[in-house]
């Protein structure tokens, strides 16, 4: 055995180290920024990094969406709040990325915008995965992916899986609330449909939140995932209408005025609805 220089281990002769660089791919990870510009401009790098680290952490927040699944799927409600809290954490840093993007004159980014076409953050298959472990079921995204059958076979698969609102909804069944019968007459790869019977289930646990505090906090976590995604989807709208104002994004998008139709989208309906309910309760 022979000692590391610098340190107390010991390697085996002939054995390689593990090294930080190695454990983490360093070198592989800062090879994947190339940029398309000729000459280089000086944005182009930073854009790709961005977007680089969102998949990265759209990654993360499915590995804790699966994770929270598992755990209610078990019956475990506790740890399962850790994870939405650090899901939590992550759509914030998300929001923030947004303030490193501004840091690009409308010029700057328009010096490289033409190499991205015909691409389009529409084909970010991980965030429709995303969306689709959340409860927003769209096929007609399919369409962005007609050239990858690989990405079609996985939406297809995700597709057809339990949200992680129909995880919980089916947890709280098992605690004795009524709260299947929309969704076991939904087809599983139909989006999530508003119930009034749901609704007023939410506002009874929050009546009764001192009781029940356990389910109380996974309802507040569930608004906060929900609010976030609306705040995201919000500095998203205004990020690009400040880039690029009212014109077409890459890949024929409507750009800014279609992001607009997205700030009204709601993962969870009946936790927004019941907040009306509460307020004409005594």
């Amino acid at each position: 055995m022979e000692q590391q220089q610098g340190g107390n281990q010991f390697v085996e002769p002939g054995k390689k180290t593990l090294t930080y660089d190695k454990y983490l791919k360093i070198h592989e990870l800062l090879s994947l920024q190339e940029e398309l510009s000729d000459p280089k401009e000086h944005d182009e790098t930073l854009f790709i990094i961005i977007h680089q680290v969102y998949e990265l952490w759209f990654k993360q927040i499915l590995h804790e969406t699966l994770r929270c699944q598992s755990l209610l799927d078990a019956d475990v409600l506790l740890p399962a709040l850790r994870s939405m809290r650090r899901i939590d954490a992550i759509q914030k840093v998300l929001i923030k990325q947004i303030d490193v993007l501004e840091t690009m004159a409308p010029d700057e980014f328009n010096r490289f915008r033409s190499h991205l076409n015909p691409a389009s953050g529409f084909q970010s298959h991980q965030f429709r995965v995303l969306e689709y472990k959340l409860g927003l079921k769209n096929r007609s995204y399919f369409k962005y992916y007609k050239h990858e059958p690989a990405t079609i076979a996985k939406l297809e698969e995700v597709i057809h899986e339990p949200s992680l609102y129909d995880s919980f909804l089916r947890f709280l069944a098992r605690k004795g609330f009524n709260t299947l019968t929309k969704l076991s007459e939904k087809p599983a790869d139909h989006p999530h449909s508003y119930d009034e019977e749901v609704t007023q289930i939410f506002a009874s646990i929050y009546q009764d939140h001192l009781q029940q505090h356990d389910l109380y906090s996974f309802l507040e976590a569930l608004t906060d995932l929900d609010e976030q995604f609306i705040l995201w989807r919000y500095r998203h709208m205004l990020m690009v209408e400040r880039m690029i104002g009212s014109l077409s994004g890459t890949g024929g998008s409507l750009g800014a005025k279609y992001l607009a139709t997205t700030l009204e989208k709601r993962l969870f309906p009946e936790l927004w609805a019941a907040r009306n309910t509460i307020g004409t309760r005594t």
